[in-house]
């Protein structure tokens, strides 16, 4: 992985690409290549570090149609111009770029080396190339050759090939890994997400796994590896261009963030049935009487998308009274989970193409499973696979670090849980209580924004901390885990989270006054608990910044710093806690110069395994 971005047309595609692959940025990279097709010769250019360094390389005449390109999250091999993207087939007539693992390419890679084959990297990639190169002659057409090629292949793959032998396509094809095609005026356009898109089509067609898809000036045609026809009309993206840019902001983390307001608001919109104190949730395919037939929740999700799923088990339990739990989808089929009838599974995915979510679905449907999702990018992969679900609209998010998505993930887990708790036992007088919490979320969050010169302050003296504890109790716990999260996404300071009663079954033996405690406090019934394991830090000396509400004069004196924000119903509570956690995470890595949008080692959109 990471990005894929490719043009044909009569337009020159080297700068089309180079503009989309800076678009895709935000996923997390550390090469990045490109090759045209230009009077029946093919170029590639690649080097390991930004795009300027590739762009650096390029010569100024470098123009042709066309033309694909690539940036690299390494998987095999580390980052270098060899193992950068593209890769080419002996004779350097065929470029390939792939997102995905090749789960045989060790094997694949000693049999072509058996053949005589010189592979240039260290990757699983490479091996395509010379796959498609060596089927070409007798499978008389450059798709043929790419379907006899990837049946080969155990593992996944966005794949965009280009020859100088068919200077007018990109075949493409995938399988477990994203690709979408852009329909533009006698020009196609392909990437591995429609940010890079976006400024030049609204109509974009989404491949599904086994298609392959030709690209020609003319337009597109798609087929299974079977090659039979597949009809695929297409979509409108329905995100202007500017979605995508930072604006007035220093990075897109801190444009996401104070955006919350407002995507909070575009989550509720139309959701919210004062009439009968629930909420319409049209997308749910589900009728009263399933919802009284589930015995059961089971959330999956992979980093902050766990942890939201954590905070929505304990949302949902609450108001449902139906047992739910969390756990990571990554490691969900792997234990030959049991998937009962009466049992609803629940995947959160930002992006929708997480490919362990994805997977944990598809094990899910496999076995006769309901699955719903909750997820931000419209027409993705994970939301075509569920039975229906949740759109966050939240908007584009860019950073790797997931703020606003999160936060909307939490809204749209409250929408559930009150609908599906109004179905069964919960009254109107507590969904009355819960929407009019709902509502005041976006002028609360408001608030806590407003405070950010503060959180800025205390971030900048936290962050000569090298450790960081976070603790919470009940709800406070997932907000914790997420805090922590963000600050050793952004600014490298290791943090750990703990439900707060765990501290004194081993983590307190590391606390002192190197080793600063978050401590997430809600002012619930399990208040006066909390302070107790406060009691236990101070005697240790250990420094306190408190995430609380006002009013509680012993967090005041047991807190070295405190921070206080707006009270919400308690179920809903923590969605506004987590808000100074994101400023924090963010200020601190700006007072420590990180490169706050793009953390080293980490990738927006994780489509591998």
């Amino acid at each position: 992985m990471c990005g894929i971005v490719g043009y044909v047309g009569r337009r020159d595609g080297v700068p089309i690409v180079l503009e989309g692959l800076h678009r895709l940025e935000y996923r997390g990279y550390d090469s990045a290549g490109l090759a045209v097709v230009g009077r029946s010769a093919l170029k590639v250019h690649k080097a390991a570090g930004k795009i300027r360094a590739l762009e650096a390389t390029l010569p100024k005449r470098l123009k042709g149609s066309p033309c694909i390109g690539h940036t690299r999250w390494a998987t095999h091999g580390e980052p270098s111009d060899d193992n950068a993207h593209p890769h080419c087939d002996a004779g350097g007539r065929l470029a390939i770029v792939h997102n995905g693992i090749v789960d045989n390419g060790a094997e694949l890679r000693a049999e072509l080396s058996a053949r005589g084959v010189e592979l240039r990297s260290e990757t699983d990639s490479e091996v395509l190339a010379h796959l498609i190169a060596q089927a070409l002659p007798s499978a008389g057409s450059l798709e043929q050759a790419v379907r006899e090629a990837v049946r080969r292949v155990a593992g996944t793959y966005g794949l965009s090939v280009v020859s100088a032998d068919h200077p007018d396509r990109i075949v493409v094809a995938r399988n477990g890994s994203p690709v979408v095609l852009g329909v533009g005026e006698r020009e196609m356009f392909v990437a591995s997400d429609a940010a890079a898109l976006v400024r030049h089509t609204q109509q974009v067609v989404y491949l599904d796994d086994g298609e392959i898809a030709v690209l020609t000036a003319d337009g597109y045609e798609t087929s299974t590896l079977d090659a039979e026809p597949t009809d695929k009309r297409p979509d409108r993206v329905g995100v202007v261009p500017e979605a995508y840019d930072k604006g007035e902001h220093a990075h897109y983390m801190l444009k996401e963030i104070s955006e919350q307001p407002e995507a909070v608001e575009r989550t509720l919109r139309g959701r919210l049935d004062r009439r009968f104190e629930t909420t319409h949730l049209g997308g749910l395919n589900l009728e009263p009487r399933d919802v009284l037939a589930i015995r059961r929740i089971k959330i999956l999700g992979c980093g902050s998308g766990y942890y939201a799923g954590l905070s929505g088990a304990h949302l949902l339990e609450t108001l449902t009274r139906i047992p739910t739990h969390a756990e990571p989808a990554s490691e969900f089929r792997y234990r030959n989970p049991v998937i009962e009838p009466d049992v609803l599974y629940i995947a959160i995915s930002q992006s929708g193409e997480t490919f362990d979510t994805l997977a944990a679905v598809q094990e899910v449907k496999r076995k006769g499973g309901r699955v719903l999702g909750v997820i931000n990018v419209v027409g993705s992969t994970i939301a075509r696979a569920c039975d229906g679900g949740i759109y966050m609209h939240a908007g584009p998010e860019v950073s790797v670090t997931s703020t606003k998505t999160f936060t909307c993930t939490l809204v749209a887990l409250a929408l559930l849980a009150l609908h599906i708790g109004r179905v069964r036992d919960l009254g109107p007088a507590d969904g009355r209580r819960l929407i009019e919490a709902l509502l005041a979320l976006p002028e609360q969050i408001r608030q806590v924004l407003g405070g950010r010169d503060r959180i800025a302050e205390l971030a900048a003296r936290y962050s000569q901390y090298r450790h960081a504890f976070f603790i919470g109790r009940a709800a406070g716990y997932p907000a914790a885990l997420e805090g922590a999260q963000k600050l050793k996404e952004v600014s490298y300071i290791h943090a750990e989270a703990y439900p707060a009663a765990e501290l004194k079954h081993g983590p307190l033996a590391l606390v002192s006054p190197d080793t600063p405690t978050v401590a997430v406090l809600p002012h619930d019934h399990l208040l006066d608990k909390s302070v107790s394991s406060l009691e236990e830090i101070r005697a240790r000396k250990g420094p306190v910044l408190g995430i609380t509400h006002a009013g509680d004069a012993r967090l005041d004196a047991l807190c070295d710093d405190v921070l206080h924000v707006p009270r919400s119903a308690p179920e809903l509570d923590p969605i506004v806690l987590g808000v100074p956690l994101q400023l924090l995470a963010y200020e601190a890595a700006v007072a420590l110069g990180r490169d706050v949008d793009q953390p080293r080692n980490l990738a927006k959109s994780v489509t591998v395994e």
